[in-house]
């Protein structure tokens, strides 16, 4: 076969064959498609899109470029996966739970990106823990704990880490259609039976507004169930943080208040809704809502917990983290109040801005090569519609130094906005694909 040929079919608003889909995939990974013909590639699909036929067959082709995993389990192999959001720590959550109902999860996640914490990052502000795991290693955690969170190897969707490398640079990162199969390409390595998405919408999102989000939303749903494994998408709200910390070790601290019964909100509830439609798709519920009160049973009676403490230690982390994760986590040398500059009601946030802010503190990073301060973030956000005075704490900045402090607080002070008037706060779960 030719690339030329497939990218001229593509460039017609053609769609290529699933033969030559596989073809080009392979030659991402094995190099021989060159850096110029994979950037067309990306521009055509870009410009004229991809048939749902076409999308799938990429899915799968990026997919089977690399190493896909298969399993004997006596339970599903469920996952999920969040487009990115800040204070999003579901994953945490979610996990040991779907283990503790029943599922194997074998989640393979990524960093931060953006403005948007990385679950990989959180985990590994757990001291000791490690995620790049060996593929013998990965399966013995998830049959020891229930559930893993791990990185992607380097042979897992090979050919789709070359073209998102290539994307970056190319500026056809928006590509609806390459989003979708760069997506789906890792997940359905893991060898999964149900799938279960969060598409984010608002401030502290990728997508804005909700024709984005529900576009992505069906494309994702759709391209999944056709490549075999059984998905469903909830569009949940993102104009606020999930969480009311952000930051690395401040995260795995707001997970394990949920999963030890001490923390409840939107984190707990979005966590059960997520875990409720994909227990129902895999015949663990009985339907969703069935599936959110077994969720919410396996936080509250500790068995989620366990879970969660089996899979740290079997990474490497501490062998009574859950029970005493205050003195695992590292702690900033900087802590400072952010005062409401007047009085009124918390009526919006900027929660890109909010993001944005913890990167600066050095919890993300603006390069590749950037080290991680795990220990620097925000907590204690107050959510929408609280009605503040002036002087009373917004929340709290956790930095390295005092400078970095001062310009967090008054950073977020400016990420969020006062009025005379409460507001209406969205529901956290604005519909669901599938």
């Amino acid at each position: 076969m030719d690339a030329r040929r497939i990218i001229a079919r593509l460039r017609d608003g053609e769609t290529p064959s699933r033969e030559e889909l596989t073809w080009f995939a392979n030659g991402l990974a094995d190099q021989s498609v060159t850096d110029a013909q994979a950037g067309a590639f990306a521009m055509a699909a870009l410009l004229n899109g991809m048939t749902d036929e076409g999308r799938v067959g990429l899915t799968l082709a990026m997919r089977d470029s690399g190493r896909v995993l298969h399993w004997d389990m006596d339970g599903p192999l469920l996952d999920k996966h969040s487009t990115g959001g800040v204070g999003d720590c579901v994953s945490l959550v979610l996990a040991p739970a779907l283990a503790a109902c029943g599922a194997y999860v074998p989640m393979i996640s990524g960093r931060g990106l953006g403005h948007t914490g990385g679950t990989l990052d959180k985990m590994e502000a757990i001291p000791g823990l490690v995620t790049s795991l060996d593929e013998g290693r990965f399966r013995s955690v998830v049959a020891k704990a229930g559930c893993a969170i791990v990185s992607a190897t380097a042979d897992i969707a090979p050919a789709d880490r070359r073209l998102y490398a290539i994307r970056d640079v190319t500026s056809t990162v928006e590509s609806l259609d390459l989003i979708t199969a760069s997506i789906l390409s890792k997940k359905l390595s893991a060898g999964l039976d149900g799938l279960v998405l969060d598409v984010k919408i608002g401030s502290g999102a990728f997508m804005k507004n909700m024709d984005e989000a529900k576009s992505l939303a069906e494309a994702l749903v759709t391209t999944a169930n056709e490549a075999g494994c059984n998905t469903a998408a909830l569009i949940s709200d993102m104009s606020q943080p999930l969480a009311p910390a952000l930051g690395n070790a401040l995260e795995v601290g707001a997970s394990c208040e949920v999963l030890t019964g001490r923390g409840q909100g939107p984190l707990l509830d979005l966590s059960a809704a997520l875990g409720g439609v994909v227990l129902a798709g895999a015949g663990l519920a009985e339907d969703a809502a069935d599936g959110h009160a077994k969720i919410v049973e396996a936080i509250t009676s500790g068995r989620a917990a366990e879970h969660f403490g089996r899979m740290v230690a079997a990474m490497g982390g501490p062998l009574q983290f859950v029970e005493n994760w205050d003195r695992f986590l590292p702690e900033a040398t900087v802590i400072r109040e952010i005062p409401a500059p007047a009085d009124g009601y918390i009526t919006a946030m900027d929660g890109e801005a909010l993001g944005l802010t913890v990167v600066d503190l050095g919890g993300g990073r603006k390069v590749e090569s950037d080290p991680i301060d795990y220990a620097v973030g925000l907590s204690d956000i107050l959510p929408l519609g609280t009605k503040v005075t002036k002087g009373q704490p917004l929340g709290r900045v956790h930095a390295s130094r005092m400078e970095s402090a001062t310009r967090a607080v008054r950073d977020v002070q400016a990420a969020i906005t006062l009025g005379d008037t409460a507001p209406e706060v969205p529901a956290l779960v604005r519909e669901g694909i599938g």
